[in-house]
C-alpha cells in the first residue's frame, strides 16, 4: 500500500512539474552571431556558454546556481602575515587532515611569499620595506 502511494504521488509531482514549466526552445546555433549572443553567469573556473549552448539543458529545470565567494579572490584579499625577522616560516595550511604538506618557506629574499598550495602570503618585516611589499613570489 506503501509503495503504490509513493509511486501515486511521485507520478502527480512530475506531472504537475512538467506541465508548469513551459520551456522555450533554444535559438539555433546558426542563428547566434557575437552580437546578439546571451552568456549566462561566468562560474569560478571561467565557463560562460551561449543561449544556444547544448550544454545549458541540464539547467532546464532549475536555474544555474553560481558561488561568488571564489577561493582566489577571498586569498587575495587577506594581507600578508608579519612574520617578523624569522628568515623561514612553515605554512600547514590548518588542520593536517585537509591533505595541505607542511612547506617551508624562505623569506631571504625582499617581497611578499607566497605558499604554492593554499595562497597564504607571508614576509620579513626586516628585509621587506614600503616599495618592496610590491615584489611576490611563489613557493612551491
Amino acid at each position: 500500500m506503501n509503495r503504490l502511494l509513493q509511486q501515486a504521488v511521485c507520478r502527480a509531482n512530475v506531472a504537475v512539474r512538467a506541465s508548469s514549466n513551459v520551456t522555450v526552445a533554444p535559438p539555433n546555433p546558426n542563428q547566434i552571431t557575437k552580437g546578439n549572443a546571451k552568456f549566462d553567469k561566468v562560474t569560478h573556473t571561467g565557463q560562460a556558454w551561449d543561449q544556444a549552448d547544448y550544454r545549458l539543458q541540464r539547467f532546464d529545470i532549475s536555474e544555474k546556481q553560481v558561488n561568488p565567494n571564489v577561493a582566489m579572490h577571498l586569498i587575495a584579499q587577506r594581507p600578508p602575515q608579519d612574520c617578523g625577522d624569522k628568515s623561514v616560516v612553515y605554512c600547514d595550511g590548518g588542520h593536517p587532515a585537509l591533505g595541505h604538506p607542511k612547506v617551508y618557506i624562505n623569506l631571504d629574499k625582499p617581497g611578499v611569499h607566497a605558499c604554492g598550495y593554499c595562497g597564504n602570503q607571508f614576509y620579513n618585516s626586516h628585509v621587506t620595506h614600503g616599495e618592496n611589499m610590491q615584489i611576490k613570489h611563489l613557493n612551491c
